[in-house]
């Protein structure tokens, strides 16, 4: 029985020793509370033209835009059947 005890006390002490820990950290240089973000040493203050400019194509982003206006279209039909109807349908073409 004293064995329980013992190990109870020592788990939830330790629990509260590291959540004590996690909380006294708030970041080395922030800007705002919680915005601690420092970029590695090397890394440049301009991202454009650096080794880690990711260079997006513009044909694969303009086909993400133009799926997002069909999509748009596809749920005005159906928020513009909805409203006609009474009744949610999927598929209105």
């Amino acid at each position: 029985m004293k064995i329980r005890i013992a190990a109870r006390f020592a788990a939830t002490s330790a629990l509260l020793l590291l959540a004590g820990a996690a909380q006294a950290y708030d970041g080395t240089k922030c800007k705002a509370p919680g915005d601690c973000w420092e970029p590695k040493p090397g890394y440049p203050a301009k991202v454009a033209g650096s080794k880690y400019d990711p260079k997006h194509d513009a044909k694969e982003i303009s086909k993400q835009s133009d799926s997002i206006k069909q999509m748009e279209a596809r749920n005005a039909k159906r928020v513009e059947q909805l409203n006609s109807s009474g009744s949610f349908k999927y598929d209105v073409n």
